[in-house]
């Protein structure tokens, strides 16, 4: 670890209070950064400001309402002077069967994964445009943007679209000095995933497809998404990084067999 990689930096942290957030959250602020974190759980963005101290500014806010994370990216600016680097990680999913799912349930999850990645990248772009210094943004796809998963089409094509979207803003944000890709990861072991972890037989079948035969830990995303923020991948725009441990190379697992 470097602590001065990113010393005198201000990062923009989506679904920054829990899982690949806070890790890459925590990372930021141990290699010298100062992090603005945005989520919706107010109460834990609080403790870590508690924790973290005046280089970590809490600003909660639901990333798909453009006046919340408007007003979050002018608060950044205005603590720390401006916007460098941005990681978008809030995401959650509703699932159901194509012939079952409700409308809401594709809205929410739309809504969150990709809608909220492009809100976000337009207010954080504009704001990094502003400091004249270029900066990298991160998005935080998924596995399921190339790999099906069953019982999951919202939140497959919203992740998928993610992708295409990060490919297009490398492309338009180029000019502006701003790289933009995207980081796809398999099985992660965060609170989103822990009832998953928890069911023994879903668990063996997501674990027999992995190579790796493992789930990752937030911080083993959080490396990789620092990374293509880092000067380290200053010649890297527009790419697609699979961190899932191999899982890629099989198939995803229909829990739907299971029952229940």
């Amino acid at each position: 670890m470097d602590e001065d990689r990113f010393a005198g930096k201000t990062a923009v942290v989506t679904g920054a209070a829990s899982g690949i957030g806070e890790a890459i959250a925590a990372r930021l602020l141990a290699e010298g950064a100062n992090v603005v974190g945005l989520d919706v759980a107010k109460d834990a963005l609080e403790r870590m400001a508690e924790e973290f101290g005046e280089s970590f500014l809490p600003a909660p806010a639901d990333v798909t309402v453009e006046a919340e994370v408007a007003a979050a990216l002018d608060a950044a600016a205005t603590r720390f002077g401006g916007v460098d680097l941005a990681f978008n990680v809030a995401g959650a999913s509703r699932v159901g069967a194509i012939v079952d799912l409700e409308e809401a349930d594709w809205d929410f999850t739309v809504d969150l994964v990709q809608k909220g990645v492009f809100l976000c990248t337009k207010h954080e772009a504009r704001h990094i445009r502003a400091s004249g210094r270029g900066g990298a943004i991160v998005n935080v796809s998924s596995l399921n943007a190339v790999v099906p998963m069953p019982a999951g089409s919202p939140y497959s094509t919203g992740k998928a679209g993610v992708v295409m979207f990060s490919k297009t803003a490398a492309v338009e944000l180029a000019p502006d000095g701003i790289r933009v890709n995207v980081v796809l990861p398999g099985l992660v072991d965060t609170p989103l995933v822990a009832p998953v972890m928890a069911y023994e037989p879903a668990k063996e079948m997501f674990l027999e497809r992995i190579p790796a035969a493992r789930a990752a830990t937030p911080e083993e995303i959080a490396g990789p998404c620092l990374y293509l923020a880092s000067e380290d991948a200053s010649y890297i725009t527009g790419a697609s990084l699979v961190v899932d441990g191999g899982w890629d190379l099989t198939t995803y697992p229909d829990l739907r067999r299971l029952g229940g």
